[in-house]
C-alpha cells in the first residue's frame, strides 16, 4: 500500500457538538497519523478559494455562513493511502446515504453540517496542505 498524507479539516458543527476527540480516535484507530493540526478561524476569501468549484451553486451562500459560523480544526493525516481510506471513513457528502458506521452516517444532521472535509485526489490533497498550512 502506498503510504500518503491528505487534508482533513473537522468543520465547526464537529466543534460545537464536541465530536473532535471522537473523530481524531477514529482516524488513530484506523492506524492513521496526524502529523500536523491546528484549530484556525476561516474567513471568507479562503472559503472561496477552498470550494471555487461550488462558488455558483445556489447553497454556497450557507456554506460560507456555516464555515464562518466557528473554528475548524486542520490536519494532515498520513498513511497507508490515506486520501481514499479517509473518504470511507466519512462517507458520502450527502449524509443521507452515509451508512452507519461512517463519521457523516454516525453523526452528520444536514448536507451542509457534515462535519468533516477530506481531499479527494493526491493533486488536491497537495493544494489544501499547501493552503491552510504553507
Amino acid at each position: 500500500m502506498l503510504t500518503q498524507q491528505t487534508y482533513i479539516m473537522l468543520k465547526p458543527d464537529a466543534l460545537k457538538r464536541q465530536l473532535l476527540g471522537e473523530i481524531i480516535t477514529r482516524i488513530e484507530k484506523k492506524g492513521y497519523q496526524i502529523v500536523q493540526a491546528k484549530l484556525i478561524q476561516l474567513n471568507a476569501p479562503l472559503i472561496a478559494e477552498h470550494y471555487a468549484h461550488l462558488l455558483d451553486q445556489t447553497f454556497y451562500p450557507k456554506l460560507e455562513t456555516y464555515l464562518l459560523s466557528g473554528p475548524v480544526f486542520a490536519m494532515i493525516v498520513v498513511g497507508p493511502d490515506a486520501i481514499q481510506g479517509m473518504r470511507n471513513m466519512m462517507g458520502p457528502t450527502n449524509v443521507f446515504e452515509a451508512t452507519p458506521g461512517t463519521i457523516r452516517g454516525d453523526y452528520a444532521t444536514d448536507v451542509t453540517y457534515n462535519l468533516i472535509h477530506g481531499s479527494d485526489s493526491v493533486e488536491n490533497a497537495a493544494i489544501e496542505i499547501e493552503r491552510f498550512f504553507g
